[in-house]
C-alpha cells in the first residue's frame, strides 16, 4: 500500500508535505484549504501558458478536494478522506482499508491540482495561425472526417436486431422454440398465445437456449424465493443459442438474475415489502393506482404485471409474476383515481403504467384513456409500456387505432413512452409496432437505463441512432438506481457524464436530444449534466464517491437534498476490463464529477 500512496504523493509534493507535516486534523485542513485556494488564484491570475481546457480540468478539480475537506460533507457522508490521506502521508495505519479505487480517486485529484491531467496530450483545436477562409475550413473538415471515421467505427462493434445475419439466425431460433412449444405460425403472432406460454423456469428456458451454470442457478433461486421472472417466448428468440453472452448480454441481463441479485432481494424482502420501494412510492401516492411528485404530472397505474419482468425495475418488488391473476385494478379503485384527477384541474398530463398497461386487453385500455381523455384539463396521455420490446405482436392495427382515437392534435396528445435498452433488443417486428403507431399520429420516445450492458464507449449512442430510424425519439438516460440489490448493474455517475461530453455530443443534433437523469428516491428526477443540481461531496475508503443530489425544486422552494453514494469507477473499470474492453479508452472518466 505504501509503494501505491507513493503515486499519489508524486503527483503533488507539496500537498503531500503539508499533510505530512499537520499536527493535527484541523491544521491539515486549514492548509490544504490554503494550497487550494493558492492553486485557484495562481491558475487564474499568474499561470497563463495553461490551456483554457486544461484551467478548466484544475479548477474543477480545486472545487472537488474542497468539497472532500470541508467538515460539513465529513458529517454528512460519514467518513473523512482528508483524515486517511493524512494518515498515509505521516506513516501510520489507516483506520479503514483504504482500496485501490481510493488511491486512484486522489491520484488524478493530486495530478490535476497541479495542472497535469494529460487529458489533452495534443493542442486542442489549434490551426495554423497562417490560414484562414476556406483553407482553415478545410483543415478543420479533415479533422471531422478523422472523427467521423472514429464515430463509425466503434458504433460498427454493435450488431443490431436489424442485421441480415442477426435476423437469419433468430429466425432459425424461432423455428426451434416453435417446435419447442409445438406452436405453429400463426399462433406465435399471437400476443395471447404468447403470454400463455411465458417461460417462468429455468427447465423450460434451458430447452430453448444454452444456460450457463450461474444463469440457471440464479434463475432456480429466483423461482425458489418467488422473485418475479418470466420471459415471453418472443424474447426467448432474441437470445442466441450459446451461453457466451458476446452478442445478447443486454438481453439476457434484462431478465435473467444474477445471484448476488436475488440474494439481496431475498434479504431485503424479509424486512417487508416497502424496504424495496427505493423511489419512495408509498410517500408519493395520495390515492391508490396514483404517484404524484410533480405539479402537473401524476401517474396511474391500473395493471400492476408485465409479460416479463426486468429485473432492475424500480416496482419489480410490487410484481408478483408476470400476468399475474388479478393484476388489473377494479374498476371501482380506478374510478376513484379518475375522480381524482378529474378534481385536479392544473394536472395536464397522466402517465398511464403499472406493470404494463398494454399487456392488458385492449377494452380495459380503451375505457381507461377514454374516461381520462373525458377530463378536459388533460392534455396529454402518456402510456409507458414495453410490449414493443417483449411482445411487439401485442401492438395490433386494432389496438393501435382504438388508442389514436383520443389523439386530437391541437386538443389532446396520446404518446407511448417505451424502453428499448440495446439495438440487439431492436427488431423487424418491434420496428412494424412502433410504424403501428406512428402512422396513427402517435409519437413514440425512449428512456434508456444506463447500465453495465450497454455502457461501453458508443453502445448508447449506437442505441440512440438506430433508434431514431425505426421512429422513436430518445427521451431520457437514466443512471441506475442505487438499489442494493442492482449493484451487478449500476455504472459510476462519472461514466454517464463522459458518455454524455465525449460520445453523444459526437452525433447530430436530433440523434442525441434526451437527458441523463438520476431519480431522487421521493422527488423525481435530476438532470445529472447540470452541476448546480448535484456535487461529488466525498470518496469512501473503497473508492465509491459520496454525491448530494439537490432536488428539482431547487431554486423554487426549500427541499431536502439527497445523498447518493455511488459504485467505484476502479472497479468499473475493472469489470470493463473483463469484458475485453481497452481502460485507457476510459482514462478521462476520473475527471467527470
Amino acid at each position: 500500500m505504501a509503494t501505491r500512496f507513493d503515486d499519489i504523493w508524486q503527483e503533488d509534493p507539496e500537498l503531500y508535505a503539508l499533510l505530512r507535516d499537520s499536527p493535527t486534523l484541523e491544521v491539515a485542513r486549514k492548509r490544504t484549504f490554503d494550497y487550494l485556494n493558492h492553486q485557484e488564484l495562481l491558475f487564474l491570475n499568474h499561470d497563463f501558458n495553461t490551456h483554457a481546457l486544461e484551467l478548466a480540468t484544475v479548477l474543477d478539480c480545486v472545487d472537488a478536494m474542497k468539497q472532500i475537506a470541508a467538515v460539513r460533507n465529513e458529517k454528512v457522508s460519514g467518513t473523512s478522506a482528508i483524515k486517511h490521506l493524512q494518515d498515509a502521508a505521516q506513516g501510520h495505519e489507516p483506520s479503514e482499508k483504504l482500496s485501490p479505487g481510493f488511491i486512484e480517486e486522489f491520484r488524478h485529484l493530486f495530478r490535476a491540482l497541479r495542472g497535469r491531467s494529460k487529458l489533452y496530450p495534443e493542442p486542442v483545436g489549434r490551426l495554423s495561425k497562417r490560414l484562414s477562409g476556406r483553407a482553415a475550413a478545410r483543415v478543420r473538415s479533415r479533422g471531422l472526417d478523422q472523427m467521423a471515421v472514429f464515430v463509425e467505427e466503434r458504433i460498427r462493434r454493435y450488431p443490431t436486431g436489424l442485421d441480415r445475419a442477426v435476423a437469419e439466425r433468430r429466425r432459425a431460433n424461432r423455428r426451434r422454440i416453435m417446435e419447442a412449444l409445438a406452436c405453429d405460425r400463426r399462433s406465435w403472432t399471437d400476443y395471447k398465445w404468447q403470454t400463455r406460454h411465458i417461460i417462468r423456469d429455468a427447465d423450460t428456458l434451458g430447452r430453448l437456449i444454452r444456460l450457463a451454470p450461474e444463469e440457471r442457478e440464479a434463475i432456480d433461486a429466483a423461482v425458489e424465493c418467488r422473485l418475479p421472472f418470466g420471459v415471453t417466448p418472443y424474447y426467448a428468440s432474441l437470445m442466441d443459442f450459446n451461453a457466451s453472452r458476446i452478442l445478447d448480454h443486454a438481453v439476457r441481463a434484462q431478465v435473467i438474475p444474477t445471484p448476488d441479485y436475488v440474494a439481496a432481494m431475498r434479504a431485503n424482502r424479509d424486512q417487508g415489502l416497502h424496504s424495496l420501494d427505493f423511489m419512495h412510492e408509498s410517500d408519493t401516492s395520495p390515492i391508490d393506482l396514483v404517484t404524484r411528485r410533480y405539479p402537473q404530472i401524476a401517474i396511474l397505474k391500473p395493471f400492476n404485471a408485465c409479460p416479463q419482468v426486468c429485473v432492475y425495475c424500480q416496482r419489480n418488488w410490487e410484481i408478483a409474476e408476470p400476468m399475474a391473476a388479478g393484476a388489473a385494478a377494479t374498476p371501482a379503485r380506478i374510478d376513484a383515481a379518475i375522480r381524482w384527477f378529474r378534481r385536479r384541474r392544473y394536472l395536464t398530463e397522466v402517465l398511464v403504467t403499472g406493470g404494463d398497461p398494454l399487456a392488458a386487453g385492449t377494452d380495459f385500455n380503451v375505457r381507461i384513456i377514454e374516461q381520462l381523455a373525458r377530463i378536459r384539463h388533460i392534455q396529454r396521455i402518456r402510456i409507458g409500456s414495453r410490449v414493443p420490446v417483449t411482445l411487439p405482436m401485442r401492438i395490433t392495427p386494432k389496438l393501435a387505432a382504438a388508442i389514436a382515437r383520443f389523439h386530437k392534435p391541437g386538443r389532446r396528445e396520446i404518446c407511448l413512452v417505451t424502453h428499448i435498452q440495446h439495438v440487439y433488443e431492436i427488431t423487424a417486428e418491434t420496428v412494424h409496432a412502433i410504424q403501428e403507431l406512428r402512422s396513427r399520429g402517435i409519437s413514440v420516445y425512449n428512456q434508456m437505463v444506463f447500465t453495465r450492458e450497454n455502457s461501453r464507449r458508443f453502445e448508447a449512442a449506437a442505441l440512440r441512432r438506430l433508434l431514431r430510424l425505426v421512429g422513436v425519439d430518445p427521451y431520457y438516460t437514466f443512471s441506475t438506481k442505487g438499489k442494493e440489490e442492482t449493484v451487478d448493474y449500476r455504472v459510476p455517475i462519472a461514466r454517464l457524464l463522459q458518455e454524455q461530453k465525449e460520445e453523444t455530443r459526437l452525433m447530430p443534433g436530433l440523434v442525441r436530444t434526451d437527458e441523463a437523469v438520476f431519480n431522487v428516491p421521493g422527488m423525481g428526477k435530476n438532470y445529472v449534466r447540470a452541476r448546480q443540481h448535484h456535487r461529488l461531496i466525498m470518496v469512501r475508503p473503497d473508492g465509491r464517491r459520496v454525491y448530494e443530489f439537490h432536488p428539482w425544486e431547487k431554486g423554487i422552494s426549500l427541499a431536502p437534498t439527497y445523498i447518493h453514494v455511488d459504485v467505484g469507477i476502479w472497479e468499473y473499470l475493472g469489470w470493463l476490463k473483463s469484458v475485453g474492453e481497452n481502460t485507457r479508452d476510459y482514462r478521462s472518466i476520473w475527471y467527470y464529477h
